[in-house]
């Protein structure tokens, strides 16, 4: 028996003081509210409606259950509103700041199309994984190396120059190794990448071929590290698509294969798993991430 149904047409029939209205408003035939009140009258084991009457008059005991299946009737009214607006409310999600307006508002509307409403803040690796931990954020795209990631992005070397080459090699950038530069070149990494995997992988290769700290070095900002690279030979370390929207040159290292890994980290297990199956091929696009068929995720190791 459906008790909300019955109830519901209880109250709707004993307002209108009719079986016939009382069904329209409970949006359902004639017949099937008199079947689901007279199933509930079975279930109590008492008369709801003195049915020997014109029309529909409440029995004495239909009289003292009104108030309390109106009370049931509207919570159950109020939940059903209450449900939507849950269905509604925005999943905060923190975002790698590099990801553009553009890519941003194709991966909401995305989104919006699977009935997850994002709404989106950006911030560097570290303070994305302590959004998601504090719950600041109900979920994070966070920096995780190549081996645990959904989603992987190779890392090369951009600058305004286009060589020749199918690849850069870091110890071309050691003193002697060219006389056409008034200094040695630099490279730059960016906040998104100050993170171990490429970080100390990048450090251990500079320090390995010979080059000065300085040679290899973290930015402030991706801006500030665009800077440098646009006004010199310098290099930034980046994705290709990066490297495409600031009109530059990009190849792979030579010596190393550096990858972005990303996962998603979400204090409900439900929330991960709508972001990273439902809007796997939307998110890659947004972060620049190789795309394989089907938009399934999959794991990499550099």
């Amino acid at each position: 028996m459906d008790v909300l149904g019955a109830w519901r047409a209880f109250v709707n029939v004993s307002e209108r003081g009719s079986f016939t209205e009382g069904a329209a408003a409970t949006r359902v035939p004639q017949s099937v509210a008199s079947r689901r009140i007279a199933a509930l009258e079975k279930h109590l084991g008492e008369r709801l409606f003195d049915r020997s009457s014109r029309g529909a008059l409440l029995t004495h005991f239909g009289r003292d259950m009104l108030p309390s299946a109106k009370r049931l009737v509207r919570l159950a009214d109020d939940m059903e509103h209450e449900a939507e607006r849950a269905k509604l409310s925005p999943l905060r999600l923190a975002v790698p700041d590099v990801c553009t307006v553009r890519d941003l508002a194709l991966l909401d509307a995305e989104a919006r199309r699977n009935g997850v409403y994002l709404d989106f803040h950006a911030a560097a690796p570290a303070e994305r994984a302590q959004l998601a931990r504090s719950r600041e954020v109900r979920a994070a795209l966070t920096a995780v190396p190549p081996g645990d990631a959904a989603w992987s992005v190779p890392l090369g070397l951009a600058g305004t120059a286009d060589l020749p080459v199918p690849a850069v090699y870091i110890e071309t950038l050691r003193a002697g190794r060219t006389a056409r530069s008034s200094r040695r070149g630099r490279v730059w990494i960016q906040p998104e990448d100050d993170v171990p995997h490429v970080r100390d992988r990048l450090f251990r290769l500079r320090d390995s071929v010979g080059l000065q700290p300085a040679q290899v070095a973290v930015a402030a900002t991706l801006t500030a590290a665009a800077a440098e690279v646009l006004g010199s030979a310098d290099l930034l370390l980046c994705s290709a698509r990066q490297a495409e929207d600031l009109r530059l040159h990009w190849r792979p290292v030579g010596e190393v294969h550096l990858v972005r890994g990303f996962e998603v980290a979400a204090a409900v297990g439900e929330d991960a798993e709508r972001i990273r199956t439902g809007l796997w091929r939307a998110i890659a696009r947004c972060l620049g991430a190789e795309e394989r068929d089907g938009g399934a995720p999959s794991r990499s190791r550099a």
